[in-house]
């Protein structure tokens, strides 16, 4: 079955982020949901053919999780994103996990920025790491690149130049600080993150 298009056309309008900027990334966004179905019907009729054990086979194999992960990442980053932003609930389970995993809110907020102004192209992310009980800061290389595996993603801020150039040129500090605005912290863009006030409860 096809991954389908998600649409984020309610993010136009966003402080912060120019329409140009945001259809833009909508069009990049697109193309990794093309190319994951693409990868994934070549993938399956070599399988069929026989090809399973070439170089060929191996080598789109290896580029379908590059291609999947930069269509899903950039759901969970537009995802994070609402017209306005809706402050952290300091209430909620998550406020009261990221105080206790990092000594205050300021602190988690001091290192996850500080991770989005590493050189370099990649992601800035938070995990919940479900074995351990415990949220981590983590820059994400590429696509495809540093995951912590078994952990659930709670917040992504795509951190590549196409996310920022348009408006900001070099200035990331400044999208950053744009984004964090925009971040809806309701976070519900994912199942894992339904699940977290009652992992958090049971620890």
């Amino acid at each position: 079955m096809a991954y389908e298009l998600k649409s984020f056309e309610d993010l136009l309008g966003t402080e912060g982020f120019s329409n140009q900027l945001l259809r833009n990334h909508f069009t990049l966004y697109h193309g990794y949901v093309n190319n994951t179905n693409k990868l994934s019907d070549v993938l399956s009729t070599m399988v069929r053919e026989g090809m399973a054990g070439t170089p060929q086979y191996a080598e789109l194999k290896r580029r379908f999780g590059w291609e999947w992960n930069g269509m899903r990442l950039h759901e969970y980053y537009f995802g994070n994103m609402i017209k306005g932003g809706r402050a952290i609930d300091k209430n909620s389970d998550l406020y009261k996990k990221i105080v206790k995993d990092f000594g205050s809110y300021e602190n988690w907020e001091k290192d996850f920025k500080a991770i989005g102004m590493m050189r370099g192209i990649g992601w800035a992310m938070l995990y919940y790491d479900t074995a351990a009980g415990r949220l981590l800061n983590v820059w994400i290389n590429e696509h495809d690149v540093g995951h912590l595996s078994g952990a659930s993603p709670i917040l992504i801020m795509d951190v590549f130049e196409h996310a920022f150039m348009i408006d900001y040129g070099v200035k990331k500090a400044d999208y950053i600080e744009s984004f964090f605005k925009a971040i809806d912290w309701k976070i519900d863009i994912t199942m894992a993150r339904n699940k977290l006030p009652l992992i958090f409860a049971e620890r």
